[in-house]
């Protein structure tokens, strides 16, 4: 991986990689990745395109790695198709490349993308409301934060009604923070919440086949799914994960506590905060696990209560 990543990255820079760089690839891709693209099925495939949500760079990266160059599209049914999208030639993984040239596109003062162009709609059929929410005159909002970096390519940050606000007001992207937590492979899903809070949290889904797996491998015992995420050794082994993922974080997005769900998301279930792609809704996550939530923050309130007291003169009765 290692001679793999150091290709890829002179790459990205747009530099030739050395002779010894391009060696040591072509050995790698020979012995290593044709193997784990033949696996999965893949072998022949040279070019591939992703829609819908923005890849976490680094899957999009790990893909390019192996030998597939793929590409990031980005798109909108009420945009009329196609906003911005990736050249093919193994671009640099993290935006949505650049506009298309039938789109124009800025930002709004407060971030959020906005398109022009002739295939945007004209509305939602007899919902006069819900037309004027997403329409800016002849402007389009589309919902998400976004930021353009060198080349004019187009970064998305999160979904507006994503973005949180700190007690410190700090504004945060939680997408970021989850992206980073789920490249673990024993993290099926992360939702994290900060909004009004002094640190991020997150409610944690473990990947049952790949725990399980470790758990099997290191002698741990359990009986069913509520045992295994409950069992101490798997507290550690997430704990450690995370740990891992706040060192790609800034400080202030880092992850402070966490919360282990007792059972599994099933989209079927309708009961559970998921759609039936399996895209979490946040607001209904922290409605159903709302306890899990508080009490990774009542030693917070404690302390603010202590702060409090301290600045009157007088100590909280014991």
């Amino acid at each position: 991986m290692r001679a793999g990543t150091r290709y890829r990255e002179r790459r990205w820079e747009g530099a030739r990689a050395s002779a010894a760089q391009s060696v040591l690839y072509w050995i790698a891709r020979q012995l290593v990745f044709r193997h784990i693209l033949r696996k999965v099925g893949l072998l022949r495939v040279r070019y591939a395109v992703s829609t819908g949500a923005p890849l976490p760079p680094r899957i999009q990266a790990l893909w390019q790695i192996w030998g597939v160059d793929l590409v990031n599209l980005y798109g909108s049914t009420e945009a009329g198709g196609i906003i911005a999208s990736q050249r093919p030639g193994f671009p640099k993984p993290g935006d949505v490349g650049t506009p298309t040239s039938v789109n124009a596109v800025r930002l709004a003062e407060d971030g959020e993308v906005l398109i022009r162009g002739t295939g945007v709609f004209r509305g939602y059929w007899k919902n006069e409301e819900a037309t004027r929410e997403i329409r800016d005159g002849e402007w389009l909002r589309i919902g998400e934060i976004g930021e353009f970096g060198a080349g004019g390519v187009l970064r998305l940050i999160d979904r507006k009604r994503d973005i949180m606000v700190t007690a410190g007001g700090k504004n945060l992207a939680p997408t970021n923070i989850e992206n980073a937590l789920k490249a673990s492979p024993y993290i099926g899903e992360a939702v994290v919440f900060a909004d009004g809070r002094r640190y991020p949290v997150a409610l944690i889904e473990i990947d049952a086949d790949t725990v399980s797996e470790w758990a099997r491998a290191h002698t741990v015992a359990y009986t069913d799914f509520a045992s295994l995420v409950g069992h101490p050794r798997i507290q550690e082994l997430i704990a450690r994960e995370i740990d891992r993922a706040n060192e790609q974080l800034a400080q202030v997005e880092q992850v402070k506590k966490f919360r282990l769900l007792p059972k599994e998301l099933d989209p079927e279930n309708e009961d559970d905060p998921l759609t039936p792609t399996r895209k979490v809704q946040r607001k209904l996550m922290y409605e159903k696990f709302r306890e899990l939530v508080k009490s990774m923050y009542t030693r917070e309130e404690s302390e603010l209560i202590d702060a409090e007291l301290a600045q009157l003169g007088t100590q909280r009765p014991q």
